[in-house]
């Protein structure tokens, strides 16, 4: 058979073979990367099914342009979607307005209470899901191949464990890696691998290494008491058995990370653990028209980009004055993704957009720098196209994230509520002038797009093999099969310990007696 009809062959199989995903999105930038992945399953000829909530705040099941491509499946929940939203935006201006003038104790009480606010929504939505048995029925009958989940995402690993299938997890990071330690299994020592979103470096000193040690013990406790006291009992209800929420995740054969080596610190993997940072990069396309006039109206001075995420549209009118006043003062052209009040400082140069092809304008060569709140996506899009960045981190992973940047000679990172027009100016005048931040950016650019198989190739892989396979179990540790104290290696311990103390107690009693027994004859040997 010539080469030309193995190839042949291959692609036929492919196209008769394509499997079911089942997929469970997170919202928002979460959902941008899960819709990456699954239009690659989608155009290697697999069936993608998304399983949605009526009430979902990002995930358009309208879009004409998604349901070619995808099967969406609704179903209702007892919530709508500013019930949704409202958690998001409550932690959101806490953490960009409030926290920063806060005690320890409320900046962490504060957003505990509107995580276990969000917390509850997941479990109705759990309720709405797994207790409709009409749509269970239609996801018994759907023949799917895999569940593709996103933890964000509710119960879908409870929906993949009670339909029996395999099940492949896609995250950026848990809070204080609770669910790649814990459930995972994943290795990852505090003294040298910093608990997200710790924005400490690899070479910690003894108090980052202090904090860093009580950030991983005090995220697993509060982390297990809360999956005990209000997720396990309604895991083991629906299944009939005893069951809990990290057993049902820690089921996943295959863990993707959306992280990577050019921007993470290096850490022992486990080999169902693939870190795919970056899979939602592209090479940069043609920009509209009037986009394009602008960017060529800069002639050499070139363009500064400007966004802080689709979550936060609009900043209070003295910290957006701040930003347009410094945008002001620099040569360069601005365009600005801002849907708030238009800045009263607003300067000429200065365009304000509702939206923006952020990726295609990083990629643009008249690009000189990206000012972001920090978000991985756009993170990556701009160290992918080597865009040297000015990071104004606002909540969540931003401020780790931009650190890691920050320590590679990347991006200069200001205070969002402390940061003066010069700082900001400044901080633009060194990344778009000093060479040494550009070459910086395009040395872990290299790193990213050097890879032996792109992110998104690695990804969509696994997926196809785990329903190739029916899983990954040889990539699966046998520490999932062990008590907490066997993987420790507590019991050998105490054994160790054990035969220590008695075989010491025995070598006391064997020389007590010898020593007994010589003074015993001692007195008698001399009257002799």
């Amino acid at each position: 058979m010539s080469p030309l009809s193995v190839l042949l062959v291959g692609i036929f199989f492919s196209l008769a073979d394509g499997g079911h995903v089942l997929a469970f999105p997170g919202e928002h930038s979460h959902w941008l990367n899960m819709r990456t992945i699954i239009e690659e399953l989608v155009r290697r000829n697999h069936k993608v099914t998304v399983l949605v909530p009526d009430a979902s705040p990002s995930v358009n099941f309208n879009s004409s342009r998604d349901a070619a491509k995808f099967n969406f499946l609704v179903f209702k929940v007892p919530f709508s979607k500013s019930d949704m939203t409202s958690w998001m935006h409550d932690f959101i201006h806490f953490s960009m307005y409030e926290a920063h003038n806060s005690s320890l104790l409320r900046r962490f009480l504060v957003p505990m209470t509107i995580l276990s606010n969000f917390a509850q929504i997941g479990m109705q939505q759990c309720e709405a899901m797994l207790k409709n048995k009409e749509l269970m029925e239609t996801l018994r009958n759907s023949a799917f191949d895999v569940v593709l989940h996103d933890p964000m995402a509710p119960c879908g690993d409870l929906v993949a464990d009670i339909l029996g299938l395999p099940l492949v997890v896609s995250m950026r990071f848990s809070f204080g890696s609770t669910l790649e330690r814990d459930c995972g299994q994943a290795l990852l020592p505090a003294s040298y691998v910093p608990a997200s979103p710790l924005p400490y470096s690899d070479h910690m000193a003894f108090v980052e290494r202090l904090i860093n040690m009580l950030m991983y013990m005090g995220t697993s406790v509060l982390s297990r008491i809360q999956w005990k006291m209000k997720i396990d009992s309604f895991y083991t209800e629906v299944k009939g058995s005893t069951s809990s929420f990290c057993s049902s995740i820690g089921r996943a054969e295959v863990w993707l990370i959306r992280t990577f080596w050019d921007m993470e610190t290096a850490r022992p993997i486990q080999p169902n653990f693939f870190y795919v940072g970056g899979l939602h990069c592209r090479p940069a396309n043609q920009l509209p028209e009037d986009l394009e006039a602008f960017m060529q109206s800069s002639g050499d001075a070139g363009v500064v980009v400007v966004t802080f995420g689709s979550m936060v549209t609009h900043l209070t009118p003295d910290r957006a004055d701040v930003i347009a006043t410094a945008l002001g003062r620099i040569p360069q052209k601005v365009i600005w993704r801002y849907r708030g009040e238009t800045p009263r400082t607003l300067s000429a140069n200065t365009k304000l957009y509702d939206w923006i092809p952020q990726n295609d304008l990083l990629g643009h060569p008249l690009t000189r720098a990206f000012v972001t709140h920090g978000g991985t996506n756009g993170l990556y899009e701009a160290l992918f196209h080597g865009v040297p960045v000015v990071g104004i981190p606002l909540f969540g992973d931003q401020p780790d994230n931009l650190a890691r940047l920050s320590r590679r000679g990347a991006a200069v990172v200001l205070h969002f509520n402390l940061m003066t027009v010069d700082e900001l100016v400044e901080a633009l005048h060194a990344v778009i002038h000093e060479p040494s931040f550009r070459s910086n950016m395009q040395r872990l650019s290299s790193l990213q797009q050097q890879q032996p198989v792109a992110p998104l190739a690695t990804a969509a892989f696994w997926v196809e093999f785990v329903m190739r396979h029916g899983g990954a179990r040889h990539l699966r540790q046998a520490s999932h099969d062990l008590y907490w104290f066997q993987f420790y290696s507590l019991d050998i311990l105490a054994a160790l310990l054990l035969t220590i103390t008695a075989g010491s107690a025995l070598c006391w009693a064997g020389l007590h007696c010898v020593l007994w027994r010589w003074r015993w004859r001692s007195p008698t040997k001399k009257r002799d």
